[in-house]
Protein backbone atom coordinates (compact mmCIF):
# COMPACT_ATOMS: atom_id res chain seq x y z
CA UNK A 1 0.00 0.00 0.00
CA UNK A 2 1.11 3.49 -0.77
CA UNK A 3 1.83 5.65 2.20
CA UNK A 4 -0.47 8.62 2.70
CA UNK A 5 1.29 11.95 2.25
CA UNK A 6 1.89 13.81 5.52
CA UNK A 7 -0.74 16.43 6.42
CA UNK A 8 0.10 20.03 5.54
CA UNK A 9 1.64 22.09 8.31
CA UNK A 10 -0.75 24.31 10.29
CA UNK A 11 -1.11 27.79 8.81
CA UNK A 12 1.11 30.47 10.25
CA UNK A 13 -0.87 33.47 11.50
CA UNK A 14 0.98 36.71 11.18
CA UNK A 15 0.18 40.05 12.83
CA UNK A 16 1.05 43.00 10.63
CA UNK A 17 3.04 45.70 12.41
CA UNK A 18 3.02 49.39 11.55
CA UNK A 19 6.57 49.28 10.15
CA UNK A 20 5.81 46.48 7.69
CA UNK A 21 4.59 46.89 4.13
CA UNK A 22 2.72 44.38 2.05
CA UNK A 23 2.63 44.09 -1.70
CA UNK A 24 -1.00 43.70 -2.82
CA UNK A 25 0.07 41.45 -5.65
CA UNK A 26 1.74 39.10 -3.19
CA UNK A 27 -1.48 38.90 -1.15
CA UNK A 28 -3.45 37.92 -4.22
CA UNK A 29 -1.17 34.89 -4.41
CA UNK A 30 -1.36 34.21 -0.67
CA UNK A 31 -4.06 32.54 1.36
CA UNK A 32 -5.39 35.55 3.24
CA UNK A 33 -6.64 33.37 6.11
CA UNK A 34 -3.08 32.24 6.77
CA UNK A 35 -1.94 35.87 6.89
CA UNK A 36 -4.36 37.56 9.31
CA UNK A 37 -4.46 37.06 13.06
CA UNK A 38 -7.76 35.25 13.91
CA UNK A 39 -7.83 36.49 17.51
CA UNK A 40 -11.42 37.77 17.89
CA UNK A 41 -10.49 39.83 20.93
CA UNK A 42 -8.66 42.11 18.50
CA UNK A 43 -10.90 42.09 15.42
CA UNK A 44 -13.57 39.97 13.77
CA UNK A 45 -12.47 39.50 10.17
CA UNK A 46 -15.14 39.74 7.50
CA UNK A 47 -14.72 38.95 3.82
CA UNK A 48 -14.83 42.66 2.98
CA UNK A 49 -12.10 43.52 5.50
CA UNK A 50 -9.87 40.81 4.11
CA UNK A 51 -10.36 42.25 0.64
CA UNK A 52 -9.39 45.67 2.00
CA UNK A 53 -6.06 44.20 3.05
CA UNK A 54 -5.59 42.83 -0.45
CA UNK A 55 -6.30 46.30 -1.84
CA UNK A 56 -4.01 47.97 0.75
CA UNK A 57 -6.84 50.11 2.15
CA UNK A 58 -6.34 51.69 5.56
CA UNK A 59 -8.96 52.35 8.23
CA UNK A 60 -9.41 55.44 10.39
CA UNK A 61 -11.92 56.16 13.15
CA UNK A 62 -14.75 58.48 12.07
CA UNK A 63 -16.75 60.04 14.89
CA UNK A 64 -19.66 60.78 12.54
CA UNK A 65 -20.18 57.02 12.12
CA UNK A 66 -21.37 56.73 15.74
CA UNK A 67 -25.18 56.69 15.62
CA UNK A 68 -27.99 55.59 17.95
CA UNK A 69 -29.60 52.27 17.06
CA UNK A 70 -32.62 50.25 18.20
CA UNK A 71 -30.77 47.01 18.96
CA UNK A 72 -33.75 45.04 20.25
CA UNK A 73 -37.34 46.05 21.07
CA UNK A 74 -37.23 49.01 23.50
CA UNK A 75 -33.45 48.76 23.82
CA UNK A 76 -31.13 51.34 22.30
CA UNK A 77 -27.38 51.33 21.95
CA UNK A 78 -24.64 53.12 20.01
CA UNK A 79 -23.60 51.67 16.66
CA UNK A 80 -20.51 52.35 14.58
CA UNK A 81 -22.40 52.49 11.27
CA UNK A 82 -19.78 52.51 8.56
CA UNK A 83 -19.76 50.62 5.28
CA UNK A 84 -16.18 49.52 5.88
CA UNK A 85 -16.94 47.83 9.21
CA UNK A 86 -20.67 47.18 8.98
CA UNK A 87 -20.70 44.18 6.69
CA UNK A 88 -24.24 44.54 5.32
CA UNK A 89 -26.11 47.86 5.45
CA UNK A 90 -29.02 46.99 3.13
CA UNK A 91 -31.07 50.14 2.33
CA UNK A 92 -30.54 51.78 5.72
CA UNK A 93 -28.36 54.64 4.36
CA UNK A 94 -31.38 55.74 2.29
CA UNK A 95 -33.71 55.51 5.29
CA UNK A 96 -31.48 56.97 8.01
CA UNK A 97 -28.69 58.88 6.21
CA UNK A 98 -27.66 60.59 9.44
CA UNK A 99 -29.12 61.17 12.92
CA UNK A 100 -30.28 64.70 12.04
CA UNK A 101 -32.71 63.53 9.34
CA UNK A 102 -35.97 62.27 10.82
CA UNK A 103 -37.83 59.18 9.68
CA UNK A 104 -40.06 56.40 10.94
CA UNK A 105 -40.10 52.75 9.92
CA UNK A 106 -42.41 49.81 10.50
CA UNK A 107 -40.18 46.82 11.25
CA UNK A 108 -41.90 43.47 10.67
CA UNK A 109 -40.95 39.82 11.02
CA UNK A 110 -39.18 38.70 7.83
CA UNK A 111 -40.03 35.81 5.54
CA UNK A 112 -39.38 32.34 6.92
CA UNK A 113 -39.40 33.44 10.55
CA UNK A 114 -40.12 30.86 13.24
CA UNK A 115 -41.60 33.34 15.71
CA UNK A 116 -45.15 34.65 15.57
CA UNK A 117 -45.51 37.67 13.32
CA UNK A 118 -45.17 41.08 14.94
CA UNK A 119 -44.47 44.69 14.02
CA UNK A 120 -42.78 47.59 15.75
CA UNK A 121 -42.49 51.25 14.74
CA UNK A 122 -39.35 53.22 15.51
CA UNK A 123 -37.59 56.42 14.50
CA UNK A 124 -34.12 54.88 14.92
CA UNK A 125 -31.77 52.90 12.74
CA UNK A 126 -32.61 49.26 13.47
CA UNK A 127 -30.60 46.11 13.99
CA UNK A 128 -31.46 43.33 11.53
CA UNK A 129 -32.59 41.24 14.51
CA UNK A 130 -34.84 43.85 16.12
CA UNK A 131 -37.42 41.53 14.60
CA UNK A 132 -36.62 38.06 13.36
CA UNK A 133 -34.90 38.72 9.99
CA UNK A 134 -36.64 42.08 10.09
CA UNK A 135 -37.88 43.96 7.05
CA UNK A 136 -38.37 47.72 7.45
CA UNK A 137 -40.94 49.86 5.64
CA UNK A 138 -40.13 53.58 5.98
CA UNK A 139 -42.29 56.66 5.83
CA UNK A 140 -39.57 58.56 3.95
CA UNK A 141 -36.71 57.67 1.62
CA UNK A 142 -33.77 60.04 1.16
CA UNK A 143 -32.16 60.61 -2.26
CA UNK A 144 -33.77 57.58 -3.88
CA UNK A 145 -33.53 56.78 -7.57
CA UNK A 146 -34.82 53.34 -8.50
CA UNK A 147 -36.77 51.57 -11.21
CA UNK A 148 -40.14 50.06 -10.46
CA UNK A 149 -41.18 46.94 -12.33
CA UNK A 150 -44.60 46.65 -10.71
CA UNK A 151 -46.59 48.90 -8.38
CA UNK A 152 -46.72 48.32 -4.64
CA UNK A 153 -47.58 50.24 -1.49
CA UNK A 154 -44.06 51.19 -0.41
CA UNK A 155 -42.23 52.24 -3.58
CA UNK A 156 -42.81 55.75 -4.84
CA UNK A 157 -41.40 57.04 -8.11
CA UNK A 158 -43.12 60.41 -8.16
CA UNK A 159 -41.10 63.59 -8.12
CA UNK A 160 -42.37 64.70 -4.71
CA UNK A 161 -38.99 65.46 -3.17
CA UNK A 162 -38.83 67.77 -0.18
CA UNK A 163 -35.40 68.52 1.24
CA UNK A 164 -33.92 65.56 -0.69
CA UNK A 165 -36.50 63.09 0.59
CA UNK A 166 -39.62 61.47 -0.82
CA UNK A 167 -42.50 59.56 0.65
CA UNK A 168 -41.95 55.81 0.51
CA UNK A 169 -45.72 55.30 0.35
CA UNK A 170 -46.52 55.44 -3.36
CA UNK A 171 -49.14 57.27 -5.41
CA UNK A 172 -50.36 53.81 -6.39
CA UNK A 173 -51.26 53.22 -2.73
CA UNK A 174 -53.07 56.55 -2.50
CA UNK A 175 -55.05 55.70 -5.65
CA UNK A 176 -55.99 52.27 -4.28
CA UNK A 177 -57.27 53.65 -1.01
CA UNK A 178 -58.95 56.57 -2.78
CA UNK A 179 -60.87 54.13 -4.95
CA UNK A 180 -61.86 52.08 -1.90
CA UNK A 181 -63.16 55.11 0.02
CA UNK A 182 -64.51 57.70 -2.46
CA UNK A 183 -64.71 61.19 -1.03
CA UNK A 184 -62.31 60.43 1.83
CA UNK A 185 -59.18 62.61 2.01
CA UNK A 186 -56.30 60.15 2.27
CA UNK A 187 -52.66 61.12 2.77
CA UNK A 188 -49.58 58.96 2.55
CA UNK A 189 -49.12 59.26 6.31
CA UNK A 190 -52.70 58.07 6.79
CA UNK A 191 -51.86 54.91 4.83
CA UNK A 192 -48.62 54.43 6.77
CA UNK A 193 -50.46 54.45 10.10
CA UNK A 194 -53.39 52.41 8.74
CA UNK A 195 -50.88 49.69 7.85
CA UNK A 196 -49.44 49.79 11.38
CA UNK A 197 -52.88 49.54 12.95
CA UNK A 198 -53.92 46.66 10.67
CA UNK A 199 -50.71 44.72 11.41
CA UNK A 200 -51.65 44.73 15.11
CA UNK A 201 -55.04 43.14 14.49
CA UNK A 202 -55.14 39.74 16.20
CA UNK A 203 -57.70 38.63 13.60
CA UNK A 204 -55.42 39.70 10.73
CA UNK A 205 -52.45 37.80 12.21
CA UNK A 206 -54.57 34.70 12.83
CA UNK A 207 -56.32 34.70 9.44
CA UNK A 208 -53.13 35.23 7.44
CA UNK A 209 -50.65 33.56 9.80
CA UNK A 210 -49.58 30.90 7.28
CA UNK A 211 -48.93 33.54 4.59
CA UNK A 212 -47.03 35.79 6.99
CA UNK A 213 -44.51 33.00 7.57
CA UNK A 214 -43.81 32.72 3.83
CA UNK A 215 -44.11 36.25 2.50
CA UNK A 216 -44.23 39.87 3.48
CA UNK A 217 -47.62 41.24 4.61
CA UNK A 218 -50.31 41.95 2.04
CA UNK A 219 -52.44 44.94 2.98
CA UNK A 220 -56.17 44.80 2.22
CA UNK A 221 -58.61 47.69 2.34
CA UNK A 222 -61.23 47.08 5.02
CA UNK A 223 -64.85 47.17 3.98
CA UNK A 224 -66.06 50.46 5.46
CA UNK A 225 -64.50 53.89 5.69
CA UNK A 226 -65.44 53.96 9.39
CA UNK A 227 -63.26 50.86 10.05
CA UNK A 228 -60.49 52.34 7.87
CA UNK A 229 -60.46 55.40 10.14
CA UNK A 230 -60.39 53.23 13.27
CA UNK A 231 -57.38 51.24 12.03
CA UNK A 232 -55.65 54.46 10.90
CA UNK A 233 -56.18 56.23 14.21
CA UNK A 234 -55.19 53.14 16.20
CA UNK A 235 -52.00 52.85 14.14
CA UNK A 236 -51.15 56.48 14.82
CA UNK A 237 -51.72 56.04 18.56
CA UNK A 238 -49.64 52.85 18.60
CA UNK A 239 -46.89 54.55 16.60
CA UNK A 240 -46.66 57.48 19.00
CA UNK A 241 -46.60 55.08 21.94
CA UNK A 242 -43.88 52.82 20.53
CA UNK A 243 -41.66 55.54 19.03
CA UNK A 244 -41.81 57.70 22.16
CA UNK A 245 -41.60 54.91 24.73
CA UNK A 246 -38.84 56.71 26.62
CA UNK A 247 -41.06 59.69 27.40
CA UNK A 248 -44.37 58.07 28.44
CA UNK A 249 -45.33 58.24 32.11
CA UNK A 250 -43.74 55.45 34.17
CA UNK A 251 -46.28 53.03 35.59
CA UNK A 252 -46.93 53.64 39.28
CA UNK A 253 -45.85 50.23 40.52
CA UNK A 254 -44.65 49.76 44.10
CA UNK A 255 -40.88 50.27 44.23
CA UNK A 256 -39.41 48.95 47.49
CA UNK A 257 -35.87 49.96 48.44
CA UNK A 258 -33.61 48.42 51.07
CA UNK A 259 -32.26 50.22 54.11
CA UNK A 260 -28.89 50.57 52.34
CA UNK A 261 -30.36 52.37 49.33
CA UNK A 262 -29.96 55.92 50.68
CA UNK A 263 -26.42 55.19 51.86
CA UNK A 264 -25.19 54.53 48.31
CA UNK A 265 -24.47 56.78 45.37
CA UNK A 266 -27.12 56.76 42.61
CA UNK A 267 -24.62 55.07 40.27
CA UNK A 268 -24.51 52.09 42.63
CA UNK A 269 -28.04 52.05 44.05
CA UNK A 270 -29.62 51.98 40.54
CA UNK A 271 -26.99 49.77 38.92
CA UNK A 272 -28.35 46.61 37.25
CA UNK A 273 -26.44 43.40 36.66
CA UNK A 274 -29.37 41.11 35.87
CA UNK A 275 -33.04 41.56 36.75
CA UNK A 276 -34.93 38.46 37.88
CA UNK A 277 -38.38 37.39 39.03
CA UNK A 278 -39.31 36.66 42.59
CA UNK A 279 -39.56 32.89 42.87
CA UNK A 280 -38.63 30.26 40.28
CA UNK A 281 -40.31 27.64 38.12
CA UNK A 282 -43.98 27.14 38.99
CA UNK A 283 -43.59 29.61 41.85
CA UNK A 284 -42.30 32.41 39.63
CA UNK A 285 -44.12 35.62 40.49
CA UNK A 286 -44.68 37.80 37.42
CA UNK A 287 -45.97 40.62 39.59
CA UNK A 288 -42.60 41.08 41.31
CA UNK A 289 -39.20 41.77 39.72
CA UNK A 290 -35.99 42.00 41.74
CA UNK A 291 -34.30 44.92 40.02
CA UNK A 292 -31.03 44.74 41.95
CA UNK A 293 -29.96 44.01 45.57
CA UNK A 294 -31.43 47.33 46.69
CA UNK A 295 -34.65 47.70 44.62
CA UNK A 296 -37.67 45.43 44.15
CA UNK A 297 -40.58 46.28 41.82
CA UNK A 298 -43.95 44.97 43.03
CA UNK A 299 -47.58 45.06 41.88
CA UNK A 300 -46.76 44.69 38.18
CA UNK A 301 -50.11 44.05 36.40
CA UNK A 302 -50.17 40.57 34.91
CA UNK A 303 -51.76 41.88 31.70
CA UNK A 304 -48.60 43.93 31.10
CA UNK A 305 -46.99 40.66 29.99
CA UNK A 306 -49.61 40.19 27.25
CA UNK A 307 -47.91 42.61 24.85
CA UNK A 308 -45.62 40.33 22.85
CA UNK A 309 -43.18 41.63 20.24
CA UNK A 310 -40.64 39.53 18.36
CA UNK A 311 -41.52 36.38 20.23
CA UNK A 312 -41.59 37.55 23.85
CA UNK A 313 -43.23 40.15 26.09
CA UNK A 314 -41.85 43.66 25.72
CA UNK A 315 -41.02 43.64 29.43
CA UNK A 316 -38.97 40.48 28.96
CA UNK A 317 -36.86 42.28 26.33
CA UNK A 318 -36.11 45.00 28.88
CA UNK A 319 -35.17 42.45 31.54
CA UNK A 320 -33.00 40.49 29.13
CA UNK A 321 -31.13 43.41 27.56
CA UNK A 322 -30.78 45.89 30.43
CA UNK A 323 -27.96 44.03 32.11
CA UNK A 324 -24.21 43.38 32.06
CA UNK A 325 -22.89 40.64 29.76
CA UNK A 326 -19.53 39.60 28.32
CA UNK A 327 -19.21 38.28 24.79
CA UNK A 328 -17.41 34.95 24.97
CA UNK A 329 -15.56 35.41 21.65
CA UNK A 330 -14.46 39.02 21.77
CA UNK A 331 -14.41 39.54 25.52
CA UNK A 332 -16.30 42.82 25.03
CA UNK A 333 -18.40 43.80 28.04
CA UNK A 334 -21.89 45.12 27.25
CA UNK A 335 -23.04 47.26 30.17
CA UNK A 336 -26.48 48.87 29.92
CA UNK A 337 -25.61 51.06 32.91
CA UNK A 338 -23.05 52.92 30.82
CA UNK A 339 -25.75 53.89 28.33
CA UNK A 340 -27.86 55.17 31.23
CA UNK A 341 -25.03 57.25 32.66
CA UNK A 342 -23.11 58.37 29.58
CA UNK A 343 -25.91 58.85 27.04
CA UNK A 344 -28.99 59.56 29.14
CA UNK A 345 -27.13 61.15 32.07
CA UNK A 346 -29.62 59.48 34.38
CA UNK A 347 -28.60 56.68 36.78
CA UNK A 348 -32.24 55.58 37.22
CA UNK A 349 -32.92 55.45 33.46
CA UNK A 350 -33.18 51.63 33.44
CA UNK A 351 -35.66 51.54 36.33
CA UNK A 352 -37.83 54.17 34.67
CA UNK A 353 -37.50 52.35 31.34
CA UNK A 354 -38.97 49.19 32.88
CA UNK A 355 -41.83 51.19 34.42
CA UNK A 356 -42.44 53.05 31.14
CA UNK A 357 -42.62 49.79 29.16
CA UNK A 358 -45.25 48.57 31.63
CA UNK A 359 -47.30 51.62 30.59
CA UNK A 360 -46.55 50.99 26.91
CA UNK A 361 -47.60 47.34 27.22
CA UNK A 362 -50.88 48.07 28.99
CA UNK A 363 -51.84 50.90 26.63
CA UNK A 364 -50.86 48.87 23.56
CA UNK A 365 -53.14 46.00 24.55
CA UNK A 366 -56.01 48.42 25.22
CA UNK A 367 -55.69 49.75 21.66
CA UNK A 368 -55.25 46.30 20.11
CA UNK A 369 -58.33 44.94 21.89
CA UNK A 370 -60.39 47.90 20.68
CA UNK A 371 -59.63 47.29 16.98
CA UNK A 372 -62.70 46.56 14.86
CA UNK A 373 -63.57 43.20 13.37
CA UNK A 374 -61.66 42.57 10.14
CA UNK A 375 -64.32 42.93 7.42
CA UNK A 376 -63.00 42.86 3.87
CA UNK A 377 -64.67 43.40 0.52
Amino acid sequence: KKKKPPPPPPPHHHTLHATETVNAGDLYRTDIDSFVNPDKTKISWSRALKQDIVKSKSLAFEETSLVPCLHRPFTKCWLYFNRRLTEVVYQMPKIFPNPRLLNRVIAVTGKGGKKEFSALMTDQLTDHSVMESSQCFPLWIYDVQRDQSEPDLFTNTENDMDNDRRYAVSKYAVDCFGAAYPGETISREDIFYYVYGLLHSAEYRSRYGANLRKELPRIPCVQSVQDYRLFRDAGRSLGELHVNYESVDPYKATVDVSHKFDQLSPEISYRVTKMKFSGTGKNKDLSTVIFNPYITIRDIPLDAWDYVVNGKPALSWVMERQCVTTDKDSGIVSDANRYALETMNDPRYILDLFLRVITVSIETMKIVRSLPELKLN
